[in-house]
C-alpha cells in the first residue's frame, strides 16, 4: 500500500505543477480535467502526509523515552498518549479515502415516492416525505422540480416523482431508497387509534444518454391525452399529457404537469432513462454473491428501512439500529444524522470487504 500511496502523491505533485504551466492555463478543458483529477487525489494525499508526519513524531518520542532526563521521558510519554490514537484514526481515514468512490455520487437524482398500505393516510405520509426531502434539498442549496404527481382527495399523493439537482445529491439521498413506515393517529380517525401506514421511496441517479441506449422509433410507444384536473378551468382543453411505454421492458411513464406536450415528453424520457439504468444496475448487482453484498441494505423498494413513530416522537432506521427523537424537526428536513449513520455503516462494510 505504501508504494501505491507514494505513486498517488507523485501524481498529485505532477498535476499541481502541470496546472501552473501557461499553455495548460490557456486550455480550459484540459485545466478542468486536471483540476478534477487533482481534487480526487487531494483527500488521500492530505491524510497520507499527516499520517507520515505523526509517525515521524512518534518515532522521535520513542527515542526520547530512553533518555536519562526524566522530564524529557515524561514529555515523550505524554506525546505518545496523544499521537498514537491519532495515528490509528488517520490510518482508518486513509483506508476509507482509498475506497473507490461511487461514480454516480455527484449526479442529480430522480426521487419517486409512492403511497403504500394505509389508504388516504399513506397518501398523506407520502406528502410528508416529499416535503421532508424538499426541505432537506433547500437546506443543501439544491433545486427541486416536480416531474409527475398524482394527488389524493385529502391533499396527499398517491405518487409523486421529482428531480433534485445539486452537487452530491445522489451521494446523500441514495440511502433513502426502501420502505418507510409511519405509526400515528390519522386525521381521518375519529376514535384516536394509532394506525400503521407505509410509503416506498426510490432514488434513481439521472442517466446519461450514453448509458441507456434507446431506439425511440422502435422501442417507445407514445400516447397523448388530456391532463386530469378538478374540472372547469383546471382541465387542459389541449391534449398535452404524455404517456411513454418502453416496449422491450413494459416500463410505463407518464407526465402531465406541464402545459407543453414537448416539456412533458422530455420529463417522461428523463424518468424512463433513470428507471432503465436502475433496472440494468439491479440486474448486474444480482450477479454479485450474497457474501459480498452490503448488509446496510440493498436499496430495494420493498425493504423496510425506517419507522416514524409519532406517539413516541422517534424515528428509527432499521438498517443500523439508529434511533433519534424530535420527529417534527426530522420531517422538516433535519435528516443528516440518520444519513450519516447509514453512510458510516456502509463505509465500514465496504472497508471490511476490501480487506478480504
Amino acid at each position: 500500500m505504501e508504494d501505491r500511496l507514494r505513486a498517488l502523491e507523485d501524481r498529485f505533485e505532477a498535476i499541481t505543477e502541470e496546472m501552473a504551466r501557461p499553455d495548460v492555463i490557456a486550455d480550459y478543458q484540459k485545466l478542468q480535467a486536471l483540476a478534477k483529477e487533482r481534487a480526487s487525489l487531494e483527500d488521500v494525499v492530505t491524510v497520507y502526509r499527516r499520517l507520515r508526519s505523526v509517525q515521524n513524531e512518534i518515532a522521535e518520542a520513542r527515542l526520547l523515552l530512553e533518555s536519562d532526563d526524566h522530564e524529557l521521558a515524561r514529555l515523550a510519554r505524554e506525546e505518545l498518549a496523544r499521537l498514537e490514537p491519532e495515528e490509528q484514526r488517520l490510518g482508518r481515514d486513509l483506508k476509507a479515502a482509498l475506497l473507490p468512490t461511487d461514480p454516480r455520487d455527484e449526479r442529480d437524482v430522480i426521487v419517486e415516492v409512492r403511497a403504500g398500505t394505509g389508504g388516504e393516510e399513506a397518501s398523506l405520509f407520502a406528502a410528508d416525505l416529499f416535503r421532508m426531502y424538499s426541505r432537506y434539498a433547500e437546506n443543501k442549496g439544491w433545486a427541486v422540480e416536480v416531474l409527475s404527481a398524482s394527488p389524493s382527495e385529502k391533499g396527499g399523493f398517491k405518487e409523486i416523482i421529482f428531480e433534485v439537482r445539486g452537487r452530491g445529491a445522489f451521494s446523500r439521498l441514495k440511502y433513502e431508497s426502501g420502505g418507510h413506515r409511519v405509526q400515528r393517529v390519522p386525521v381521518t380517525e375519529a376514535q384516536g387509534r394509532i394506525h400503521t401506514s407505509t410509503a416506498t421511496v426510490a432514488v434513481l441517479p439521472e442517466a446519461e444518454e450514453v448509458e441507456v441506449d434507446i431506439d425511440e422509433e422502435k422501442e417507445i410507444k407514445m400516447e397523448i391525452f388530456h391532463s386530469g384536473g378538478a374540472g372547469g378551468q383546471n382541465v387542459n382543453k389541449v391534449a398535452t399529457a404524455v404517456r411513454l411505454t418502453h416496449l422491450p421492458t413494459g416500463i410505463v411513464v407518464q407526465c402531465q404537469d406541464e402545459r407543453s406536450q414537448m416539456k412533458n415528453r422530455v420529463k417522461a424520457m428523463s424518468i424512463l432513462r433513470a428507471r432503465l439504468l436502475a433496472a440494468k444496475e439491479e440486474e448486474q448487482a444480482s450477479q454479485i454473491s450474497d457474501a459480498r453484498r452490503s448488509q446496510v441494505g440493498t436499496g430495494e423498494r420493498a425493504e423496510k428501512v425506517r419507522t416514524y413513530n409519532f406517539p413516541q416522537d422517534r424515528v428509527t432506521d432499521h438498517r443500523v439500529g439508529y434511533t433519534r427523537h424530535n420527529l417534527p424537526a426530522f420531517l422538516d428536513g433535519e435528516i443528516d444524522d440518520v444519513i450519516d449513520a447509514v453512510a458510516t455503516a456502509d463505509q465500514a462494510q465496504r472497508l471490511e470487504e476490501s480487506l478480504v
